[in-house]
């Protein structure tokens, strides 16, 4: 008869404990949203402060490829965008890659698991701001990168040290607070 209690319990114990978790996680999620702590797209990917990863990428439209020594041999801080032709985001950020781009800041992009004929259908309707563009199919690159999602932007410095990294599309307001000051400590 106790066991039978005790059984009870916890199955509406548990449940009960699960929703005050929960609860407990929305309300700090929601305050650090309202105090303008929370920032979705600042996450720790693990190669801020190292370097680039070993890579060799074909290029892709007509471009070159490039691969890790290529980055390491930069003499000025390079932009590179891990991006597709089906990403919706990559297609709201083109306009301001093309303002980075005109800015004077290099930038080579990653096409991930995209084919050709979609990226340069991509690349007419929406304009070219790389410098090169290599191709990543097997996606395999972007996971050795850390990416989890497109588009993902990382700043190289000379030497080919990642500097700084953001998950999601370039705003305008990403661009002035996060990347050119970014840019800044590299001049």
């Amino acid at each position: 008869m106790a066991t039978r209690q005790v059984s009870r319990r916890m199955m509406l114990g548990i449940p009960l404990a699960t929703v005050a978790v929960g609860g407990v996680g929305s309300y700090a999620l929601l305050e650090r949203m309202r105090t303008g702590a929370y920032n979705p797209q600042a996450f720790n990917n693990p190669l801020v402060g190292r370097g680039v990863p070993d890579f060799n990428l074909p290029g892709e439209d007509g471009n070159k490829g490039f691969d890790q020594a290529s980055l390491i041999a930069q003499k000025r801080p390079i932009l590179v965008n891990f991006f597709a032709s089906w990403c919706v985001p990559c297609k709201v950020e083109a306009p301001y890659l093309a303002d980075i781009a005109k800015s004077g800041l290099d930038i080579s992009g990653i096409a991930y698991q995209d084919k050709p004929r979609p990226l340069a259908l991509y690349l007419a309707e929406f304009g070219n701001p790389y410098r090169r563009i290599a191709s990543n199919l097997s996606g395999r690159v972007a996971i050795n990168w850390g990416v989890y999602g497109v588009p993902e932007s990382f700043l190289i410095a000379p030497g080919g040290m990642v500097r700084w990294h953001t998950a999601g599309p370039l705003f305008p307001e990403i661009i002035e607070t996060q990347l050119r000051p970014a840019l800044r400590l590299l001049s």
